[in-house]
C-alpha cells in the first residue's frame, strides 16, 4: 500500500474526529488520492454513478425508511403497543418486556434501529417513566438495547447495504437474521426479568383474556405488514425491492385510509423527512463507493488476505478477530460506514476460509447494531438520552447487563452457523 493511501486514511480519521460526516470525509479523501496519484478526477464520479444508479437493490432503502416514518406518524405504533401490553405486560417488569416484544414486531416493518427508538421507543419510554414506575435511565437503556433488533430481523436496511457490497442474496440474508433476532430478544427479556426482580419493578394490571381478540383485531392491519412482506419475498411473488415498495404503499393506505390517523399534510411532511434521511444515507454510500475504488486500486483486500493467510488463521479465529475489530469500530464509527468500507476488505478472506457469506453478513450486521448502543459514541445512546433527559452515564450503567448478553448472543450465532443458516436452507439456500 502506498504512502498516498496511508495519508488519505489519516485524513478520513482526522476529519471524522473533528465532526465531518463520514461520507463527506471519504469522498473528499478519495478525490485527494486521485489528485496525488495523477488519475482522472472523473473516475470518482463514475464510480458513484455506477454504484448508485446501477444497483436496483438500493431502491429498497428509501422505501423502507418511508414505511417506518409513516408508522411513527400514524397510530400503528400505538395499536401495536396495546397488543404487546396485552401479551406480556402481565409479568413482573412487564413494560420492559413490552419494550422488547414491540421491537421484535416493529422490526418486521421498519428495518431501522433509529426508527424503532424514535417511534415506538419514545412511546414506551413515556409509559415506563410515568408515575415513576421505572427510572428514566433504565427505560432508555432497555430501549436502546431492544432497538438493535430492528435491523436484524427482516426487513433490514443494513442487510441491503451488505448485499450491495457482497453480491449476496437479500432474501437469504433476511431469513438468516430471524433466529439471531429472536435469540437476542429472549436474552434481553431474561435480563429485564432479573432486573425487575432485583429492583422490584411493578407488575402491570393484566388485560383480561376476553379482551385479547379485540386488542388483536385493532392491531391486525399493522401485524399483517411483516406477513405480507415475507410471503411476497419468499413466495416468489416480489423481489425484496418490490416488497419494500409494497410495504410503503401498505403503510400509506393503512395509515391514511384504514385508520385515518395521518392527514395529507402529515403524509407530505413524512415524505420530506424520509427524503432527508435517504439523502444522508445516499451521500454515505456515494462516499463509500468512491473510497472502495481507492481500496481496490491499492489491492487492500488482497494484501490483508495474504497477510492473514501467512498466520494460518482458521475460520474460528478469523471470525473471533473480526468480531473484536467490529465491536471496537462500532464504538466510534457509524454502522453504515463499517458495512460499506470495512466489510469489502474482510470479505475475500472470509470466503477463502470457507465462511458462508450469509453467515458472515448476519454476523457483521449484528456487530454493527451492537455498536449503535455501545459507549462512548453509540448513536442510540444519544437518541434515548434526548428522550428520557437522563444522564448518559446513568443510562450506560443500566445498559451494561444488556450489552453483556448481546455479546453472548453474538458469540452463539458466530460459532454455531447452523442457527443462522437452517432457515435459508429450508427455503433452498445451498450454502
Amino acid at each position: 500500500m502506498s504512502w498516498q493511501f496511508d495519508l488519505i486514511v489519516a485524513v478520513i480519521v482526522l476529519t471524522a474526529v473533528l465532526g465531518l460526516p463520514i461520507g463527506h470525509a471519504m469522498l473528499g479523501s478519495s478525490i485527494l488520492y486521485l489528485l496525488l496519484m495523477g488519475r482522472d478526477m472523473s473516475i470518482a464520479t463514475e464510480q458513484m454513478l455506477n454504484g448508485l444508479y446501477g444497483s436496483y437493490v438500493l431502491l429498497a432503502i428509501p422505501l423502507f425508511i418511508f414505511a417506518a416514518d409513516l408508522m411513527n406518524v400514524g397510530s400503528l405504533s400505538d395499536r401495536l403497543l396495546d397488543f404487546c401490553k396485552a401479551l406480556v405486560g402481565r409479568f413482573r417488569g412487564g413494560l420492559g418486556h413490552v419494550n422488547v416484544v414491540s421491537s421484535l414486531i416493529f422490526s418486521g416493518m421498519s428495518g431501522s434501529a433509529i426508527a424503532d427508538a424514535v417511534g415506538m421507543g419514545r412511546i414506551i419510554i413515556n409509559l415506563m417513566t410515568r408515575d415513576g414506575k421505572y427510572p428514566g435511565a433504565y427505560a432508555g437503556a432497555i430501549t436502546a438495547a431492544s432497538a438493535i433488533i430492528g435491523p436484524i430481523i427482516p426487513p433490514s436496511i443494513p442487510m441491503v447495504l451488505f448485499a450491495l457490497v457482497s453480491d449476496t442474496s437479500i432474501g437469504y440474508l433476511f431469513l438468516g437474521g430471524v433466529m439471531p433476532g429472536l435469540i437476542l430478544g429472549v436474552l434481553l427479556m431474561m435480563v429485564n426479568a432479573w432486573q425487575a426482580r432485583v429492583h422490584n419493578y411493578p407488575v402491570e394490571e393484566p388485560v383480561p383474556l376476553r379482551e385479547m381478540p379485540r386488542v388483536t383485531l385493532r392491531a391486525l392491519p399493522a401485524l399483517l405488514m411483516p406477513v405480507i412482506l415475507l410471503v411476497g419475498i419468499y413466495g416468489g411473488i416480489t423481489t425484496p425491492t418490490e416488497a419494500a415498495a409494497l410495504a410503503a404503499l401498505y403503510a400509506f393506505v393503512v395509515s391514511t385510509v384504514f385508520y385515518r390517523s395521518v392527514s395529507l399534510r402529515q403524509a407530505f411532511d413524512t415524505v420530506r423527512q424520509s427524503a432527508r434521511s435517504t439523502a444522508s444515507v445516499g451521500f454515505l454510500i456515494a462516499g463509500a463507493l468512491a473510497f472502495n475504488y481507492v481500496v481496490t486500486v491499492e489491492q487492500v483486500p488482497n494484501v490483508i488476505r495474504d497477510s492473514l493467510g501467512d498466520t494460518q488463521l482458521t475460520w474460528f479465529s478469523f471470525l473471533l478477530m473480526v468480531n473484536v475489530i467490529l465491536l471496537l469500530l462500532g464504538c466510534v464509527l457509524e454502522a453504515n460506514a463499517i458495512l460499506l468500507v470495512i466489510v469489502p476488505i474482510f470479505l475475500p478472506t472470509a470466503i477463502s476460509l470457507g465462511v458462508d457469506p450469509v453467515h458472515f453478513g448476519v454476523i457483521v450486521v449484528v456487530n454493527t447494531m451492537i455498536g449503535l448502543a455501545t459507549p462512548p459514541y453509540g448513536l442510540l445512546l444519544f437518541v434515548v438520552s434526548s428522550i428520557t433527559k437522563a444522564p448518559t452515564g446513568a443510562t450506560i450503567r443500566h445498559l451494561l447487563p444488556f450489552l453483556a448478553v448481546m455479546v453472548l448472543g453474538l458469540a452463539i450465532i458466530t460459532f454455531v452457523p447452523d442457527l443462522i443458516l437452517w432457515l435459508p436452507r429450508l427455503y433452498g439456500y445451498s450454502g
